[in-house]
């Protein structure tokens, strides 16, 4: 199942508390002109500028999905639904074409600026969404923070970062913060299960590999975080031992063209493991080879990373780091 885009998402359970700040400041004529939406990813943060600024652009509120719940047939919706609103500009890593690039591109953030110098076209306001402020480099930071510093008139800026300490000091500083909790595990894990089709056990697991974010664990259902978890898993308990049909027939996996997800998804838990394997035994008072293993867990975590920029071979790379983990075991 496709997870949607929170431009088509309507309904937000939990979201209570920080939807009634922002409409509280819209309906006190005290709105801020930039918004910094803060907590883990796949919290809502994304989904609450959605909603948010469908009220702002005109939006008719549907009190019955919510504080600042929208109707999706209503026109301002299908309009940013359809990226044809003009008074809305979204800044973000997925291109027109779907794909996801790796940083928000300068150009495009440089193109704020000129967006902001313009009066509403239709609507009481004009609204640029940044998903994610992370993603922007030191240029592209520097243009959106021209507009942050010169507010524009009737023009709000929401800006989403699931890390905001690695933000320019000087953007932070321009905005209003909005910090997004964790949900209660409870209802964490019916979403979890409801949204990804999965049993309650594996909804708690993609859940502690998602900090307690349902959005991103269900992001991690569909990618296959569950099988990748349960390989790293076998591939610790067996060591030094391994299965080398198993060990070939994963390396090989990794050299599709559509391999690069998969490895980052395994070295992803196979680092988690490590980590939480080092930790229970330093509980337990087993030595384990503590310092050589710390040290395993820095190398599997920095792997994908170098990998990606020098162009390796992900097969190679992989058995390169399984002969170091059994080295180690």
């Amino acid at each position: 199942m496709d997870i949607p885009h929170p431009r088509t998402v309507f309904d937000h359970a939990g979201g209570e508390a920080v939807e009634q700040a922002f409409l509280s400041a819209l309906e006190r004529g005290r709105l801020h002109h930039a918004w910094l939406l803060v907590g883990h990813e796949g919290i809502g943060k994304a989904t609450f500028a959605y909603r948010a600024a469908r009220r702002l652009l005109g939006a008719a509120p549907a009190p019955a999905l919510g504080l600042l719940g929208s109707r999706p047939d209503d026109p301002v919706c299908r309009q940013m639904m359809a990226h044809a609103h003009p008074d809305l500009m979204v800044l973000q890593r997925e291109g027109l074409d779907g794909k996801a690039r790796r940083l928000i591109p300068v150009d495009e953030a440089r193109a704020l600026p000129e967006f902001f110098a313009k009066s509403p076209a239709t609507a009481p306001y004009r609204v640029a969404i940044i998903d994610a402020a992370d993603d922007l480099n030191a240029n592209a930071a520097n243009a959106v923070l021209k507009t942050l510093e010169e507010p524009p008139e009737r023009g709000v800026v929401l800006l989403v970062s699931h890390a905001p300490g690695g933000l320019l000091p000087t953007i932070r500083s321009r905005c209003r913060r909005l910090r997004f909790p964790t949900p209660p595990i409870g209802a964490a894990v019916a979403w979890v299960m409801d949204r990804a089709g999965v049993e309650e056990n594996d909804a708690r697991r993609l859940l502690a590999m998602a900090q307690g974010a349902p959005g991103r664990a269900w992001r991690l259902a569909t990618s296959g975080a569950l099988e990748a978890d349960d390989e790293a898993r076998a591939l610790l308990a067996n060591l030094p031992k391994t299965d080398d049909m198993a060990t070939s027939a994963l390396a090989e996996s990794f050299r599709h063209p559509a391999g690069g997800e998969k490895f980052n998804l395994f070295f992803n838990r196979l680092a988690d493991n490590i980590h939480q394997m080092t930790c229970d035994a330093a509980r337990e008072g087993e030595g384990r080879g503590g310092d050589r293993w710390v040290e395993a867990w820095e190398y599997v975590t920095a792997l994908p990373r170098s990998v990606e920029a020098v162009n390796l071979d992900r097969a190679d790379a992989f058995l390169s780091a399984l002969g170091r983990l059994r080295a180690i075991a």
